[in-house]
This record gives C-alpha cells, sequence and structure tokens, in this order.
C-alpha cells in the first residue's frame, strides 16, 4: 500500500491552549479516514495543517512527491466576480472560457459561433470534462452554471467548492463538513461518489450515517491525543466503548490505591520524608492524572421536564403562503402529550416557517393555532442568539439560572449542566470571543435548555455541533419527558430522536409519516421508483405504433369458444384497470408500511403486464369479430 502523507510527533497550540501533543498517523492509498474530535478540539486546525494552510510548533508533515491533494473548507471563499462553471473549474480558467463559449453557442438560436466552440472543445479533448461538470454540478443542484459567485447563497457556495473538489482528479481529498447544505438525496449520491473514487479521503462530519458508509478508519482526536480504529463508524463506537470502560477501570483502581497512598503520607513523619521521595513524588502524579480523568466525566442526565396539561397545541385550517408560494394548505394537527415529532421536507418548503408559526412569530393567512395554558416552549432557531463576547461561558449560564430543575426534587447546577454538554470545568471560564463556531451553538443549545421547558422546538439543532455532543443531545431528548418538535436532514438524529414525521411535500400538502427517517426513505425511495414504472407502462402501453400494421390475410370468423374468451375480456380488461387506479391510489396515500409499499408496487407491476397481455389478445380478437 502507497503511503500518500506521513504526520509524525507534530504540536499545535494557540497560546495556552494546546490543541494535539505529539500525534502521528498516515495516511495511505485507498483510505478513507474520518477525524472526530469535539468541537473546539482542533479538527479543522489539523485539516488546515495537512493542506498547507497553517505550521505546526512542532513535528512534520511529509506528503508523497507530486502529491495532488484538494481541500474542502468550512467555509469557502471565492472571487465573487466568476462564474460558478469558473469556480468549478478551478485553476483551469481556460477550460471554463471554453466550455462556457459552447454551452453559449448551443442555446444561440442563429448557431452563431457553434464550429468555432467545437472546434475548441475538440482540441483541448474538454468533452468528458464539460459532461463531468455538468452532470456533478446538476447532482448538487447548481444549474447557472453562469450566475455570479457573489450572487450565490451560503449553501450554494459550499455546493460549488465541494464541486470544485470533486472535479481536481487530485490523489487526497480533504473534506471539512461536506454534507453541510446538502438534503438527502444530495447526501446519497455523494455516498456514492465517494465510495468508487479512487482517491484517498481525510473529511470531517457529523453525519453518522454518511461516517458509517464512507469511511474505512477512524481518528478520534480527544484530550490532545490521537487514537487510530480500523472499521467505521458503527466499529468505532464498539471499540471507543471498549477504551472508556478500561479507563474507568483503570480510574477505580487508580482512587483504591489513592485512597492507600494518601493514608501512608498522612502517617509518613516529615524527618523521613526524604527516604520515601519517590514514592510521594509517585503519590503526586497519581493525584493530578485523577483529578484530569475527574474532569472529564459527565453528569448523566434524566430530564423530568415541568407539568404539562392534556392540551398542547391544535392547529385548526391554517393557511399560509408568500405570494403564490403555498406553506401550509388548511392544515390541522392535535399535537400529543410527550410527542416526539420531526419535520423533515426540501429545503425552502416552508419548515422554518410552520416552527414561526407556532411560536407566534408569524401569523397565518387564516385558520388558527391554540396553544395550551402550561405549555412553556424552548425555541432554538437557526439564528442562534449573540452572546456577549466579553463574558465567561459560566457567566453567560449564570444570567439564565444558577441551577437547573431536574424534576423530582433533583437540581444541577449551572456548571454541572455545562458539564454535561461537554463544556469542561476549565473551559467554562473561556471568554465567549474564544469560542469556536461549534461551541457558540453548544452554549446556545444549553440556554436554552436550562430554562426547564416542558416543549422543546428545535430548528436544524445539529448543525456545526460535533458528534459527540450530538449523542448527549440525543440521550438528553430521548429522556426528555415532555414534547419535541425538531426540524433536521440528520438521518441518524432523527431515527433515534422521533416518533413519527411530517412530510413536507410542497404546496402546502403535509403528510403524516408513522416511523421513522430511514423507513421514509425507503419507502419514497420505493414510491418513486414504482410511479415512475407504472407511468412508463403505461406511456408506452397508449403509445401509437410506429409502423402501420400490416394488412393480415382474411381470416376466420371467431368460433363459438373465442366468442366466449372476447367478451370475458370485455370485462376483465376494465375491472383490471380499476383495480390498478385504486392501488395506484393508495401507492400516493402515504398510509402504506415498507411491506405493504412494496406488495403493492409488485401488483401493480403485475397488473400493468396483465392489462396489456390482455388488450394485445382483445385486439386480435376484435380483428375477426
Amino acid at each position: 500500500m502507497v503511503c500518500y502523507l506521513q504526520v509524525e510527533n507534530l504540536t499545535k497550540s494557540y497560546g495556552e491552549l494546546v490543541m494535539f501533543d505529539r500525534i502521528s498517523f498516515a495516511i495511505n492509498e485507498g483510505e478513507r479516514i474520518a477525524l472526530i474530535a469535539r468541537n473546539g478540539a482542533g479538527k479543522s486546525t489539523l485539516l488546515n495543517l495537512i493542506a498547507g494552510r497553517d505550521s505546526a510548533d512542532e513535528g512534520t508533515i511529509t506528503p508523497r512527491r507530486d502529491l495532488r491533494v484538494a481541500y474542502l473548507e468550512q467555509d469557502p471563499a471565492f472571487d465573487p466576480a466568476l462564474t460558478v462553471l469558473e469556480a468549478s473549474l478551478g485553476a483551469n480558467r481556460d477550460d471554463a472560457r471554453v466550455i462556457a463559449a459552447y454551452e453559449r453557442a448551443i442555446t444561440d438560436p442563429t448557431g452563431e459561433g457553434l464550429q468555432e466552440a467545437m472546434t475548441d472543445m475538440d482540441a483541448r479533448g474538454l468533452w468528458d470534462r464539460e459532461q463531468r461538470v455538468k452532470q456533478i454540478l446538476s447532482r448538487l443542484r447548481i444549474d447557472d452554471f453562469g450566475q455570479r459567485v457573489g450572487t450565490l447563497s451560503g449553501g450554494q457556495l459550499k455546493r460549488v467548492a465541494l464541486a470544485s473538489v470533486l472535479l481536481s482528479e487530485c490523489d487526497l481529498l480533504i473534506l471539512d463538513e461536506p454534507t453541510n447544505h446538502l438534503d438527502t438525496e444530495m447526501t446519497e449520491w455523494l455516498e456514492e461518489y465517494l465510495t468508487s473514487s479512487r482517491s484517498a479521503l481525510l473529511m470531517v462530519t457529523h453525519d453518522r450515517y454518511f461516517l458509517d458508509r464512507v469511511c474505512s478508519d477512524i481518528l478520534e482526536l480527544e484530550d490532545r491525543r490521537l487514537y487510530h480504529y480500523h472499521g467505521n463508524y458503527s466499529y468505532y463506537l464498539a471499540k471507543r466503548q471498549e477504551r472508556i470502560d478500561a479507563a474507568a477501570a483503570q480510574r477505580e483502581s487508580d482512587e483504591n490505591r489513592y485512597r492507600h497512598e494518601l493514608e501512608w503520607i498522612r502517617r509518613q513523619p516529615q524527618a523521613r520524608a526524604t527516604k520515601a521521595q519517590a514514592r510521594i513524588d509517585a503519590f503526586y502524579d497519581l493525584k493530578d492524572r485523577l483529578q484530569t480523568t475527574r474532569t472529564q466525566r459527565a453528569v448523566r442526565l434524566e430530564v423530568q421536564a415541568g407539568r404539562i396539561g392534556t392540551k398542547i397545541f391544535e392547529a385548526k385550517e391554517v393557511c399560509k403562503s408568500y405570494g403564490e408560494k403555498r406553506i401550509l394548505d388548511h392544515f390541522n394537527y392535535n399535537f400529543t402529550r410527550y410527542e416526539k415529532l420531526c419535520i423533515v421536507g426540501d429545503n425552502g418548503c416552508g419548515k422554518s416557517t410552520f416552527l414561526r408559526l407556532l411560536m407566534g412569530l408569524e401569523q397565518p393567512n387564516s385558520g388558527t393555532i391554540e396553544v395550551g395554558e402550561s405549555v412553556r416552549f424552548g425555541y432554538y432557531s437557526q439564528q442562534g442568539l449573540e452572546f456577549d463576547p466579553t463574558k465567561r461561558v459560566i457567566d453567560i449560564a449564570h444570567d439564565i439560572a444558577r441551577e437547573v430543575d431536574l424534576g423530582d426534587g433533583r437540581r444541577l447546577s449551572a456548571s454541572q449542566f455545562l458539564h454535561h454538554f461537554l463544556f469542561l470545568p476549565e473551559q467554562q471560564y473561556n471568554y465567549v470571543a474564544k469560542l469556536s463556531g461549534g461551541e457558540r451553538k453548544r452554549l446556545y443549545l444549553c440556554t436554552v435548555l436550562m430554562r426547564n421547558p416542558n416543549f422543546l422546538v428545535l430548528d436544524e439543532p445539529t448543525n456545526d455541533l460535533d458528534i459527540m455532543t450530538l449523542g448527549v443531545l440525543e440521550e438528553y431528548l430521548r429522556a426528555f419527558r415532555g414534547c419535541v418538535i425538531v426540524v433536521s436532514h440528520d438521518r441518524y438524529f432523527v431515527d433515534k430522536v422521533a416518533d413519527h414525521l411530517l412530510v413536507f411535500c410542497g404546496d402546502g400538502e403535509i403528510k403524516d409519516f408513522a416511523g421513522n427517517y430511514s423507513e421514509y426513505l425507503v419507502w419514497k425511495r420505493d414510491f418513486e421508483a414504482a410511479r415512475r414504472a407504472a407511468a412508463a407502462a403505461e406511456e408506452q402501453r397508449n403509445r401509437p405504433s410506429e409502423e402501420p400494421r400490416r394488412q393480415k390475410p382474411a381470416s376466420k370468423r371467431l368460433s363459438f369458444r373465442e366468442q366466449q374468451e372476447f367478451a370475458a375480456l370485455d370485462a376483465e380488461i376494465p375491472a383490471l384497470e380499476s383495480e390498478k387506479a385504486e392501488l395506484e391510489a393508495l401507492l400516493s396515500s402515504g398510509t402504506l408500511s415498507h411491506e405493504e409499499l412494496t406488495r403493492t408496487a409488485e401488483r401493480i407491476g403485475t397488473l400493468i403486464d396483465e392489462i396489456d397481455e390482455k388488450t394485445m389478445r382483445w385486439l386480435e380478437l376484435s380483428e375477426r369479430a
């Protein structure tokens, strides 16, 4: 196996903050490696070092000679004057110019310049590249290749940067949160693309299904050290738990030894201290080690939300639109106690608008939303909350509450609550100005949860949170004895948290799906495949023959048995058509389970074959009737 890049004894710090200390690893040909760590622990710092965007304090990074590296940054930047095509092709500006000229020429109704553009495409051998550019951009829902980068949204810009990296034909891909701003369909396409690519991969992502399906190795950065797991995310979880259990056993042994040595220290006469100096030094080393491991132990929360009545909220005939764009169309829903619901749908279909209507931040065009008197919302918005950068983390928490009520008479201090959400005691005295983007999101989440709500409304809470925090949040929400509505594209998170889904289909249509996100995606895929198959068969059946029917020689009139068959076909074909129509309506209802959906789709396929066969026989007999 060819070694692409070797990292040895790498150390990086910012002032007194040490990100990692003497870490070593290698990236080999064909490996797809994920880097996992808490927000602020140095993931992006390490990627920047490997990509040559920053320098280490100590250690070496040795790439193979002529190694081609492409880097997708978390917040990419382009010259705003570039077109999408130019940005996607990166340094190949001449290629971009020729392809752009060809795209303009083929849309020019006069045909002017087409021959010259085709000659230039031939001369530079760009036909395959042009198709690949269009394919990748289209898969990422970027269709206007001539649009200026400066006019793109943040999500579109990230997708253009991703396209540029994928088009670079490099040996090593470095991707920082590649699934941000991708919907499920785009994410699944990227999974297939990366697993079939010959490039080695080093990436940071919080999408755990994506990570599980794409990566062959996991690097975990924790407490300035690096742990290597040779397997996917599921393998990592199992092995990490083994490591944690072993560390817990070692800690228990150390604590027993500490108590024994502490007793010896107390009995040790001062005059003889120099004779046992080595043992005394070992005692203080043990004390320091125990202090470190104690600060890393988080409190387990089981939250009893405040009392909530039988009436939660009820939507009655709610309509909401912006001009011609319908968000809700006579929507009715009665939310029940302890319900945990996830809202899914394509970007721009109105999920966040629905939450703002529920929170009273916007008003419907018609209809009502009635909220129960005992409901206390905890609202986490995508926009987040601006914190005073001169305050410390613990000060922000104390502004909300000194203690958090967990129910059943149990209370936690603000510091303990922050610790549960992975703000270690020493980190709680950091200034907000020094927090990473993910750490600020985590602090915002804490301020929402600390208010002791009984109804959580969370709009894309998984964005910018690290995998460790996502695990803590999932555990919190599963134990939460209150109501939850969450908007999220994170399949793993939704599968863990939600009881069922509200699917925003667009144009005001909303379906209630009794299942998790993975089951819904399977249902949706099967439904769309069955619908396409039915449409194709219908089109084939209704398509007129391209060749005139050959004149058949006169044949005998129908026999008595054929007359009976002809009459039977007259009755059978409409009955089969009727059954097919009923099943197609059922298929579109969204009420079928995955197994029922599969059986229904198979039956529709059988009916189409039977109808075609019987129709052909009917036509044959009708010519002689």
